[in-house]
């Protein structure tokens, strides 16, 4: 169990991000969260003792190198890094594409801001006598969702690059995981907070809490919901489960 801890959360204003530091934070953690927005930070910290808000843009190096130095600063004990910032659009890759600019701008936030801030922190981190590194990618890092093809070759990308930097951080006091989570009930994507086909919110989060109770905390934290993308390569079903899901994808007109 994470318990005693300062944690850092990117992209923790909404969705999965907040919902992870409230449930953190109630488990006796001392949380910073950053966002791009101060004012929706001071909202999601308003009377809330052991919660701090700094205004991060995670696609900006100078922003990240400025950032490792106040944490370094104002927040030494911090042992515990989340990355959860991430944004996830619908593209065309045909005709009339979308313009490349999304894809850059998925790439940038969600697998260059994790590797860039993992290398800011990494002197301060190895310097605790225990410390974490959650990354967050998604079941679409193992079944791609076609209508978004940057936001899941990013999440696959970032699953790989977790691997191995849980394999070459084997021999220090740094644990590495991975949190892969289903479609969740939040706004990540226009008609998800409301969908059928998504896990409720409170469930997932509830269910991510009690894997991370565990002792020791699994290397992939992975809720059932999830399962089946993650296991369905292994399983001989990933040709099926990709058309299962895509199947109602339609060109984007």
């Amino acid at each position: 169990m994470i318990t005693d801890s300062t944690i850092l959360i990117t992209g923790a204003t909404s969705g999965i991000g907040l919902g992870l530091a409230r449930a953190l934070h109630a488990n006796g953690n001392r949380i910073i969260l950053t966002g791009r927005r101060q004012a929706l930070l001071d909202q999601a910290t308003a009377g809330q003792p052991g919660m701090t808000g700094i205004a991060n843009d995670i696609t900006d190096p100078a922003q990240i190198a400025d950032l490792a130095a106040r944490l370094a600063k104002d927040h030494p004990d911090l042992s515990v890094v989340i990355h959860n910032a991430g944004i996830m659009q619908a593209e065309r890759l045909g005709a009339n594409s979308t313009s490349i600019d999304v894809s850059e701008a998925i790439i940038a936030t969600s697998l260059l801001g994790p590797i860039r801030l993992t290398h800011a922190l990494m002197p301060q981190l190895l310097a605790q006598p225990q410390a974490a590194i959650i990354t967050v990618s998604s079941g679409l890092a193992f079944v791609p969702l076609a209508v978004t093809p940057t936001y899941s070759a990013s999440k696959a990308a970032i699953h790989s690059w977790t691997q191995s930097l849980r394999y070459q951080l084997s021999g220090s006091g740094i644990r590495v995981h991975e949190l892969a989570p289903p479609a969740v009930q939040t706004d990540l994507m226009p008609g998800q907070k409301d969908s059928p086909h998504a896990m409720p919110f409170d469930a997932f989060i509830d269910e991510v809490m009690s894997i991370l109770g565990q002792d020791p905390i699994p290397d992939e934290i992975l809720v059932q919901r999830v399962m089946g993308f993650r296991q369905a390569e292994s399983q001989g079903r990933h040709a099926d489960t990709f058309a299962m899901l895509n199947g109602n994808y339609r060109a984007l007109d």
